[in-house]
């Protein structure tokens, strides 16, 4: 099915847009401590660990705050419960959040926790798609929900026509298609489907798959990637200095549970089970390993938005255009789009507590697979 999903997710935001009210009261416990709705993008896994990690070895509340995770789904636009004061934070990828700001979803960005994609394109080795432009003729998969976007942008690099020169089927959030040949070429996270892949059995050898047995096309490698998760937080709201001193504590407590999963990824995949995933424990170690390589090392903190990818993101989304013509943005975004103030301090505070914040010396682990991920 050709579907760009794009128009369904804005439609979601236009659904539910406005911006909250910048007095609404803060609750606290009877322990005396803020609290504070942050929502995920997703369900529970490693992709949100520093998340969970914060919550229980206490760096929340060290700060005062008492912070509960609300679990995303695919009905859950997080921007949007944002923008209407049912969350006081929002975990979200920018080109996604950023179309929601132009249907008027008053956010910022103050956190760029992902300072890389972690989106591929995998095919079957024997296939020989190893490029963008090998998509030409073929069955390309795609989630649709705003997801596409660098797919699309990587195609209109290679010179192709994403509405002409290839066949878009609407995939399902897992690998099943590729694996039964019922399209050419699949769309996964380095951290998630294509693990997946890995922990399918090959027919023809009965053994797992390996990597050599695919292709992959990395959008850091073409150079249509663009920013993922993001903590992002209310922009009316940042005019309080209460919500900003808010902002700089949960960004702080943030940057400790991700530096504390960078160092002890098993014990993260742990609370991350614990949470009642339904992904194995291999799974999400794999999950912890390759989520960490987005985010570490951070050479000037983990965090901050780097100007030059900001601004390819932006450029993408607003010159890349869909099989429609359409295209994620129609100008740059304007008023407070990100912020590196509450960050910058964050770390400043982070650091002054002993926390690593660049990870300089961090180096992924080799992690192996089971069937099924268990």
């Amino acid at each position: 099915m050709k579907k760009f999903a794009f128009v369904l997710a804005a439609g979601l935001v236009l659904a539910g847009c406005g911006t909250a009210d910048s007095t609404s009261p803060t609750t606290t416990t009877s322990g005396g401590l803020t609290t504070v709705k942050l929502q995920l993008q997703w369900f529970y896994q490693a992709q949100f660990a520093g998340y969970i990690a914060a919550v229980d070895k206490g760096f929340y509340k060290e700060q005062g705050l008492d912070v509960q995770l609300l679990e995303g789904g695919v009905d859950i636009v997080p921007q949007t419960v944002l923008a209407t004061g049912k969350a006081d934070y929002a975990v979200a990828w920018v080109p996604k959040a950023l179309a929601s700001r132009e249907q008027g979803a008053g956010i910022t960005d103050v956190g760029q926790i992902f300072a890389r994609s972690g989106t591929y394109q995998v095919a079957f080795a024997s296939s020989n798609i190893k490029s963008p432009a090998d998509f030409k003729g073929k069955k390309v998969g795609n989630w649709g929900f705003g997801n596409e976007f660098e797919l699309f942008a990587g195609m209109t690099k290679a010179g192709l026509d994403p509405g002409k020169d290839v066949t878009l089927v609407q995939q399902q959030f897992d690998m099943q298609a590729l694996l039964k040949k019922e399209i050419d070429v699949a769309q996964a996270m380095s951290y998630n489907e294509y693990a997946q892949l890995l922990e399918a059995t090959n027919p023809a050898t009965g053994q797992l798959y390996k990597p050599e047995d695919f292709s992959i096309i990395d959008w850091k490698t073409v150079g249509s990637s663009m920013l993922q998760d993001a903590v992002w937080a209310n922009t009316e709201k940042l005019k309080d200095q209460a919500y900003q001193d808010r902002t700089v504590k949960f960004l702080t407590a943030t940057i400790q549970g991700w530096a504390y999963c960078r160092d002890h990824a098993e014990e993260c995949r742990d609370m991350v089970v614990a949470k009642g995933s339904k992904l194995g424990k291999t799974h999400q170690l794999w999950q912890m390993n390759e989520v960490n390589k987005l985010i570490w090392p951070a050479a000037k903190g983990v965090g901050l938005v780097d100007e030059a990818d900001w601004s390819r993101t932006v450029d993408i989304s607003q010159t890349t255009k869909n099989q429609t013509g359409d295209t994620v943005l129609k100008k740059k975004p304007e008023g407070l789009a990100y912020t590196n103030d509450y960050m910058q301090k964050a770390l400043d505070a982070a650091k002054a507590a002993g926390v690593d914040t660049t990870g300089s010396s961090f180096k992924p682990t080799t992690v192996t697979l089971t069937a099924g991920g268990a």
